[in-house]
């Protein structure tokens, strides 16, 4: 029997893989520091699913997660649990407990399990270096990674720590590279204000996006597919592969929400940075090893998640908050 242990299963992409898990009839053991699943309920019914057990604990505490492992019969991780940028950042020694440690502890407790255990796991395109770095060129798995954050470099010696646990033990994994995941869920960090300017348009309020210049949008239920295609999926080794959406500049962004519903532009403006990060990624090497890889385009992607808005403002769950 299929049981499958999602950490960071109260975060966006963890919500919608937990969705499409359960929409699937399999069992689900959601980690995550508590067992809050508002998210979950925003976007389906399943909070309640029979399927579905929730425990809290830290990624960081190797024991426990070995224990878990062992002990509930789990036969595939999806491991999403992480800290973001502005933590790394902030605070790398915590930070890397969390992405790095967190991350040696799922392999680990694979390796450990006495029983067959895949592993797909969340890397990040912040293992690139800036655009300037390469030129005006889609990069792929191929390419010299250039972190320029501490948040890069741990996802690095995760992609690396994969490789040794294959070649050592045997654990096969994929591990993903998303750049900037949008739709309902996604309300943390910088890179969720191209999400929370759809949300405050449906809101009828004011909102500022802090990141300028381009990024590559990817439909969270595309993505949480994505991983959930690779934990089914029998491709052996440790992999990695590129995420690709569709690139599209913030201000460019802010005349398609006009377009959409008039009067957007008049509460969203742009001013910020450009994130740091090569944008533009070559993902066909995923497409040619997993089969049935979701794409939808952003103009529809950003039609379901204003239409999504819509509905959970008409039955009173949307909250006015707009991030942190």
């Amino acid at each position: 029997m299929m049981r499958v242990l999602v950490t960071g299963a109260q975060g966006c992409i963890g919500s919608w893989v937990v969705k499409l898990l359960l929409d699937r009839g399999i069992d689900v053991l959601a980690f995550d520091l508590g067992e809050d699943l508002s998210r979950l309920r925003l976007i389906s019914e399943h909070g309640a699913s029979p399927n579905l057990r929730v425990i809290a604990g830290k990624i960081e505490d190797t024991q426990f997660i070995k224990t878990l492992v062992g002990e509930e019969g789990i036969t595939h991780i999806i491991h999403l649990a992480a800290v973001l940028m502005p933590v790394c950042h902030a605070h790398p020694v915590s930070g890397a407990l969390i992405n790095v440690v967190g991350t040696l502890n799922v392999f680990e407790a694979a390796r450990d399990a006495a029983r067959p255990v895949r592993v797909v796991y969340a890397s990040s395109s912040a293992v690139w270096g800036p655009e300037e770095a390469y030129g005006e060129r889609a990069l792929n798995e191929q390419d010299q990674l250039l972190p320029g954050t501490h948040y890069g470099v741990f996802k690095q010696a995760n992609e690396g720590n994969a490789r040794v646990f294959y070649a050592s033990s045997g654990i096969s994994s994929i591990g993903l590279r998303p750049w900037t995941v949008y739709g309902v869920g996604r309300d943390r960090g910088m890179t969720a204000d191209a999400t929370l300017a759809m949300k405050a348009v449906v809101l009828g309020l004011p909102f500022q996006i802090r990141i300028s210049g381009h990024m590559d949008l990817q439909y969270v239920e595309d993505v949480a597919e994505t991983f959930l295609r690779c934990a089914l999926s029998g491709l052996e080794g440790a992999h990695v592969f590129n995420l690709a959406g569709d690139i599209v500049r913030m201000d460019h962004l802010v005349e398609m929400l006009e377009r959409m519903r008039p009067g957007a532009a008049g509460l969203i403006s742009v001013q910020g940075p450009q994130v740091p990060v090569s944008y533009r990624m070559d993902a066909s090497q995923l497409r040619a090893l997993i089969p049935g890889i979701p794409a939808t385009r952003l103009g529809d992607g950003v039609a379901r998640t204003l239409a999504l808005f819509d509905q959970l403002h008409r039955e009173g769950r949307l909250s006015p908050e707009l991030g942190a």
